[in-house]
């Protein structure tokens, strides 16, 4: 004969709504704290690698001494010229790249920015918009300007966007912008302008030709990767340090990972939001168990073992975190857009993080319902009658 379960989990959780909605909300605002703090976590790693990620290079060259791409110290650019000996290099070019001080072309305040020189002859970066006016910044004191950088530039890129130069100023020397991409601001410096290699000398008149710094690097289509960056290496001098293009990516995402404060609060937030969880979540159970002790001790008196007791319990976990998770879901992902358009940083709600705070939350509900059940199973028949 067929037996239908009573859900006594979900009875005895919604027994007292304003109870259970308390519970709900204090778990959706852990995992709202996780998922924005994983968030920006990412978003760290990704905003201050996207330049990494759309570089054209097979390998790359760089000073010993540099810490991250606004930090890059200048190396010989004859390393380049003995690169580019090697058999299965293509290309073997140089890149300027220094942060400046400029005017707001909009708002006339100061502030900085990041500013590339290369070849205009070469493409250095996949972006198109770049690509198609390499021509442009072959004039003097012309450049081209991120769409996508942090601050007030609405009407000088609607001016650029309609083929109007827009003219400011950038370490002292005026310039103009003549062109928009779009790459994104990161936690370092709000935007960046990309130029030629000598209107980059023009701006920064201290800087020797011959000092570059970074190397970029395109093999053959046959050549290996790896073994070419191994020959390099026992080639060339220790004044350089040759990098494949990935290496070169967590070169940077180390950087902000080890050496600053930032990718460590990040990490510290997730944690903080796991252990309030946990805290809201027990306070919840065992209320729940204290106030029903003695229905749980008249099961037992009736032949239910601790097993099945305790598996109700852990049903109410599962039941909790589900039930939370959903609403800081929905929460978050309303977050991250706000502060996407208020940062341009890349703040996208993924597959990956999602699954990751819900395994986070069911586990931070499991274990204070294992913390909770002490009290159940001390549950006496004896004792309540």
């Amino acid at each position: 004969m067929f037996r239908r379960r009573i859900p006594l989990a979900w009875k005895q959780l919604t027994r007292q709504r304003g109870r259970f909605l308390i519970a709900v909300l204090g778990i959706a605002f852990a995992v709202i704290l996780m998922l924005m703090q994983l968030g920006f976590q990412d978003a760290l790693y990704d905003s201050n690698t996207r330049l990494h990620q759309l570089l054209k290079a097979d390998l790359v060259l760089i000073s010993p001494s540099a810490r991250n791409l606004t930090t890059l110290q200048t190396f010989s650019r004859r390393r380049l010229f003995q690169a580019a000996n090697h058999p299965a290099v293509k290309i073997a070019e140089a890149l300027y790249i220094r942060p400046g001080l400029w005017k707001n072309p909009q708002t006339k305040e100061e502030t900085a920015i990041l500013v590339i020189g290369y070849n205009p002859a070469q493409p250095a970066f996949d972006l198109p918009e770049v690509n198609r006016n390499l021509s442009v910044l072959r004039f003097p004191d012309t450049l081209v300007f991120d769409r996508a950088s942090r601050g007030n530039y609405r009407e000088a890129i609607m001016q650029i966007a309609q083929g109007n130069p827009v003219t400011t100023e950038l370490e002292g020397r005026q310039i103009n912008l003549r062109g928009l991409y779009k790459v994104g601001a990161s936690f370092g410096p709000d935007g960046s302008v990309m130029t030629s290699d000598q209107n980059f000398l023009r701006i920064f008149f201290r800087t020797q030709a011959g000092e570059v710094s970074l190397g970029r690097i395109l093999l053959q289509s046959i050549a290996d990767v790896a073994t070419v960056a191994q020959e390099l290496k026992a080639q060339l001098s220790s004044d350089v340090r040759v990098l494949t293009k990935a290496e070169f990516i967590q070169f940077e995402a180390n950087f902000w990972r080890r050496n600053t404060a930032i990718g460590f609060i990040f990490s510290l937030g997730v944690g903080m939001g796991f252990i309030v969880g946990i805290i809201i979540v027990y306070q919840i159970l065992y209320s729940d168990v204290n106030d029903h002790l003695s229905e749980y001790a008249t099961l037992k008196a009736m032949g239910y073992r601790n097993r099945y007791l305790l598996r109700v319990v852990f049903e109410e976990a599962l039941i909790l975190s589900v039930s939370g998770f959903i609403p800081g879901h929905l929460i978050s992902i309303g977050l991250y857009r706000l502060t996407q358009n208020a940062t341009n940083l890349p703040l996208e709600m993924t597959l990956v993080r999602m699954v990751q705070v819900l395994s986070l939350t069911i586990a931070m509900c499991l274990i204070s319902g294992a913390i909770a059940i002490r009290k159940l199973q001390s549950a006496d028949p004896a004792d309540i009658f």
